[in-house]
Order: structure tokens, then sequence, then C-alpha cells
């Protein structure tokens, strides 16, 4: 029997792909052998690997100009790569922040390049995205980082910030796919799949052909153009979470595509903060205007109490609402796969538990 799984990360998958799955695993295309066994090299993966790149430039809306990676070290390393190769001959770059992981993202940063905080939230308690007037722009810079969606806080930002025409660069590890963006706006998108892409060990990167240049004085490996040259296959690829990851495609063009996907998360979370908004027992986190989709973060009256509801709900089949150990209080996740039963099972589990503890 499956549970509830609010996991931040890795995080529910579609059960229709994991049967697909069980169904591919010992003999995919009727080679006799499992994905997991297949050469990297051979044409049948080649065709596994475009498949996935051809089906997230479907999704993201990407054209002809732009090229996706599929890497490894997750988002953490991207941190560095992207300064690293985007941040040559003097560039420089503004960072956007509203949490955790704005926050290491500009400390990587830092260390590579010319990168400076151009905005933060951090005199709001990181509850709400900087405010456009908060903004101190760089029209010069040659790019503005923000990360779209915090999964600690609990913060998203509603569309993207207005950079007077700096290409954006996008941290979207945890609300890809889960909505349309406008790609004009961007000059590179990254995440670590394990949220709403795939399973967890690879990572995604979409940038622009024209940002993509060889530069000897860096690590083979830590540069785009290596692994934009080889189609991402200069070293062995994660090849399983390559091939899941055009499985979970096909799921998502399936169910109306990101517009579709925004659909169904939209009214998860409207249910699940409905719940919270309606009792005086629950208390939301993040500012209501900037509150996420994807990671619903709230608080009981006591930290003693929100355990309590963890290990209870744990109990009950509901999986990973324990927030992170950095803020505490409780968080649930409610990525692509997640279904509006689950969240509508939650919802009633928490109007039985304030019945019984309110």
């Amino acid at each position: 029997m499956r549970v509830h799984n609010f996991n931040a990360g890795p995080a529910a998958l579609p059960l229709p792909v994991l049967e697909r799955v069980q169904v591919e695993l010992p003999d995919l295309h009727h080679t006799g052998m499992s994905v997991m066994e297949w050469s990297h090299r051979s044409k049948q993966f080649e065709n596994v690997n475009q498949g996935a790149e051809d089906g997230l430039k479907r999704l993201l809306g990407l054209n002809d100009d732009w090229t996706v990676l599929f890497l490894q070290g997750g988002a953490s390393l991207q941190f560095s790569m992207v300064p690293m190769n985007v941040l040559q001959n003097g560039a420089k770059a503004d960072y956007l922040v509203h949490g955790a992981w704005g926050r290491k993202a500009i400390a990587e940063a830092k260390k590579e390049g010319a990168a400076r905080i151009a905005a933060s939230s951090e005199s709001a308690n990181w509850k709400r995205v900087p405010l456009a007037s908060e903004f101190d722009l760089d029209s010069a810079a040659k790019y503005v980082h923000f990360t779209s969606n915090e999964t600690i806080e609990g913060v998203q930002w509603p569309t993207e910030p207005e950079t007077n025409g700096v290409p954006l660069v996008c941290d979207a590890s945890s609300d890809i796919l889960s909505r349309p963006i406008n790609v004009e706006k961007y000059g590179l998108i990254y995440g670590g799949a394990q949220k709403n892409i795939g399973p967890s060990g690879v990572t995604v990167v979409a940038i622009r052909r024209d940002w993509i240049e060889p530069l000897p004085q860096i690590p083979t490996m830590l540069a785009y153009a290596t692994h934009a040259k080889e189609h991402s296959l200069y070293n062995t690829p994660p090849t399983f979470g390559i091939y899941m990851i055009g499985l979970v495609c096909e799921w998502i063009e399936s169910l109306g595509g990101v517009a579709g996907m925004q659909a169904r998360n939209t009214a998860k979370a409207n249910a699940l903060y409905a719940q919270i908004d309606s009792s005086g027992f629950y208390t939301g986190f993040a500012d209501k205007e900037n509150r996420s989709q994807m990671n619903i973060t709230f608080r009981l009256p006591s930290e003693e109490l929100g355990a309590q509801f963890a290990t209870e709900a744990t109990k009950a089949g509901f999986i990973g609402l324990k927030g992170h150990r950095s803020v505490g209080g409780l968080r649930a996740s409610l990525y692509n796969a997640v279904e509006l039963e689950s969240v509508e099972a939650l919802t009633a589990f928490m109007r039985e538990f304030e019945r019984t503890h309110g």
C-alpha cells in the first residue's frame, strides 16, 4: 500500500511512470537488457537521451537557441558552475535572495566572480520575496540570479522579477515544470531533478547556446561547453535517471503540459491553504502574497504539538511533513506527482487532529 508522500526531495514520482518502469526495467525496447545495463555510447541510449532533452524543451517552450544538459552534482554544484562559466572577462551578476538556497548560491558565486546581493528579504525574516522597490540592480550585469521557490521557507516568486532586460538565471529546482514561464527573460535555468522532473542523481541545465563558449582555463568537467559538445555524454551520465525524465515528461504532456500541472498544483495548494487559513490552530509561515504552491510551511501553537502532529501523521501514512531542521514547524511538499486525493486526506487528518488537540 502506497503512502501519502509529502517529502521535500527526493519526492513523489507519478505512479503511472513507476508502474511503466516496473514493466520495462528487466528488458527495455526488446534489447534483453535493462536501461541500467545499456552502454551510454549505444544508439539505444542516445535515443533515450535525445527524447528526454526534447521532452524538456517542449515543456519549457525552448527553441533551437537553447540546449538542455544532463549533469550531476545537484543544484549545489551549479551555484559554482554558473558564475564559473558565465562571469568571464570582468562580467558581473546580481542576486535576489529570499531564503536558504539563495544565500548558498550567492556565497558560492562570490568565490568565482563579481557577484553581489541586489535585494534581500532578510529584514522580513525570509517570509516573502524582495520587493521591486528594494531592488538595486546593475544595468550592466550579465545576469540576475533568483531562486524561483525556496523549499525551506515555502516562499515562491509569483512571476519572474522585472530586471529591465538583464537576463535571468534561475535555480528552479523545486518548481520547474509546475507552471508556465516566460523563457524569453532567461539565459539559463537549472535544477535538481528529484522534485518535479525525475529521480535524484540528475541535474538539468537549460542554457542559451550563445552563453556557451570554450573555457580552457576552467576544469574540463565544469565547463558547459564540454557537455554541450557531447550532448551530455562526455562521461557516463546517470542513465536510469535520464530515462525516467523522459517518461515523466511524457506523463506531464499527457495531462496538458505545464499548464495542466499549474491547474493541478493550484487546486492542491488552495485546498491546503484553505484548511490552514480557516483555523486558528494552524498558522502559515510565508506571507500570503508569496506563499509557495510547492512547499506549504505552517506551524502549530507549540513546537511540541507540531512534533506530535508529525509523529501521528507518519503513523497514519502521511510521510515527510516535518519541517526543515533549520526552521522547524511543518511542511507539506505538493510537487507535480502528489495527487489531490492525498491533500484532501491530509486536510481531513488536520481537522481531526485539531478537534482532539486544539
